[in-house]
């Protein structure tokens, strides 16, 4: 009996050391993750950029299995986006909990700077913002023995300053703590306390290819801070790492579990195509190794793949959200806007979303769009449309989806009277990538997309009329690499024209990852 039950716990221990971990743990646009434990409880942001609303907040039990709940930014008193596009908007955030409060800190870079909010749920609602005197992108606080410390890095320096964090007021001087090992941009700073050692954790190189941790460590809070030796603490701009399809790791926060493990999410991209990224730079996870005393070791210091034999937490797994929206309730906290909405050109009754034009995505000036992120390479999105024509034909807008990475880099297939277009608008090039008419304006026009991570291929059908290919497009050129911007692909429905071009009603979006 004793051999047997030796076997029994050999066995599990075997198949324990060798879980698998998948990599990213939230695919497609959510860069710049930060992470806080409150019990057995993971809470967990990302940037939003341009977005409305801003910074998503997501929830774990595992830090492998997230679910979406809320967005802290929902209110327009707390998210300015005035001219805001994909080099603009919300930075990084920082999540932390203390004494029964939630707080997060972030950058409205372009409407106003630093600023924090609060809650006593993660899920909101959040407080309105209370501004701060320092600047310097990616801001983090610390808490400690009822102070709180504020890092960001202006002047490419990360300084200190303590803070009154139900005021904003700046309580004193800013001081310098680092400027890391010599790569451009030290950014993303965090600190933490560990067997008697502060540990100051930043990025550097840039949030590309050369993208990397350092990490350095100081008895007392205001340094002197000493680097570790064994600098760069993660990157995959390395021989070891250069063959991975996962590139641009960085930017990362260190948590510890209940059971005393510690664990690092980070933000990094993956290649499809070649060396181009269009979903965005995402959200992965790596175990580790902090021994008392000593410097942390991510991943025991090997490159980050897509796949790991990784001994990861006991799983959570949460539900899926739906692949079909009906337009039947309020949009879920996974649909978001270009900068703020104007309310009116968004009306939802009847089962349906009555879109009307107020300009044209490449005018970033408020534009008609809902859409939700594209979180897998593989995916298929469907929708049906009535047009319906202003007063002056001429005036007509146009209607469809969006695949949306910056205001000059973007792919729409769109409905008109007279038939359908498929629009490539790539910097100063506005194309033509195909097109159908119709013998009849119908009643009711079917849009697809799908892609398989290398093209986009568009479709369009009618009741009277099956699908009918109309183009396809490389994955490339809304990458980062070729349209530019700090997001990620999304994927949405359009109205754009003038004001009075009429409006379409949508009946349904369908998302599915294949």
């Amino acid at each position: 009996m004793k051999k047997h039950l030796l076997l029994l716990l050999t066995l599990v221990a075997v198949l324990s050391a060798s879980a698998q971990l998948r990599n990213p743990v939230v695919p497609g646009f959510h860069p710049d993750p930060s992470v806080c434990r409150v019990g057995s409880d993971f809470y967990l942001v990302n940037s939003s950029f341009q977005y409305f609303p801003g910074v998503p907040v997501y929830h774990s039990k595992d830090l492998v299995n997230w679910e979406l709940i809320g967005n802290v930014l929902d209110r327009e008193s707390q998210l300015p986006l005035k001219g805001a596009t994909s080099w603009l908007g919300i930075y990084a955030p920082t999540i932390r909990y203390n004494d029964g409060t939630y707080y997060m800190i972030t950058t409205n870079v372009g409407n106003g700077g630093n600023f924090l909010v609060t809650a006593t749920d993660p899920r909101g609602p959040w407080s309105e913002p209370v501004w701060l005197k320092q600047q310097g992108i990616d801001p983090s606080l610390y808490f400690e023995d009822g102070h709180c410390y504020m890092v960001s890095n202006p002047d490419n320096t990360i300084m200190l300053c303590e803070i009154n964090p139900q005021t904003g007021e700046q309580l004193s001087e800013s001081q310098p703590l680092w400027r890391g090992t010599g790569g451009r941009y030290p950014e993303g700073p965090h600190l933490y306390k560990k067997d008697g050692w502060y540990y100051l954790l930043i990025s550097e190189g840039g949030t590309e290819l050369a993208h990397k941790l350092t990490i350095a460590r100081s008895r007392k809070i205001g340094g002197p801070y000493v680097s570790n030796p064994a600098n760069p603490l993660l990157t995959n701009c390395s021989m070891a790492g250069q063959g991975m399809q996962i590139q641009g790791t960085g930017h990362g926060d260190l948590v510890q579990a209940a059971d005393g493990s510690w664990w690092m999410v980070f933000l990094a991209y993956r290649n499809f195509g070649g060396s181009y990224h269009h979903l965005g730079r995402e959200t992965y996870l790596a175990p580790v190794t902090w021994e008392k005393g000593k410097w942390p070791v991510v991943n025991g210091g090997n490159p980050i793949d897509t796949l790991m034999q990784v001994n990861t937490l006991p799983a959570v797994p949460v539900q899926k959200s739906l692949t079909r929206t009906l337009f039947n309730n309020k949009l879920g906290p996974e649909w978001v806007y270009q900068q703020n909405p104007i309310a009116k050109n968004y009306e939802q009754a009847d089962g349906r979303l009555r879109l009307y034009p107020h300009s044209s995505l490449n005018e970033n000036d408020r534009p008609t769009f809902v859409g939700r992120r594209q979180e897998s390479e593989r995916i298929e999105v469907e929708t049906q449309l009535s047009l319906h024509g202003g007063a002056d034909s001429t005036q007509t807008g146009t209607f469809g989806l969006s695949v949306f990475q910056i205001n000059n880099g973007h792919i729409d297939l769109y409905a008109t009277q007279n038939g359908i277009r498929l629009m490539c608008a790539l910097k100063s090039l506005n194309a033509c990538c195909g097109s159908t008419e119709w013998e009849q304006v119908p009643e009711r026009v079917r849009l697809r997309i799908t892609s398989d991570g290398q093209f986009y291929r568009f479709y369009a059908a009618t009741d009277a009329r099956d699908w009918l290919h109309v183009g396809d497009v490389d994955c490339s050129l809304v990458s980062t690499e070729v349209a530019g911007g700090f997001t990620g692909v999304t994927i949405g429905m359009m109205a754009e024209g003038k004001e009075g071009g009429g409006y379409a009603d949508f009946y349904y979006f369908d998302y599915q990852e294949k």
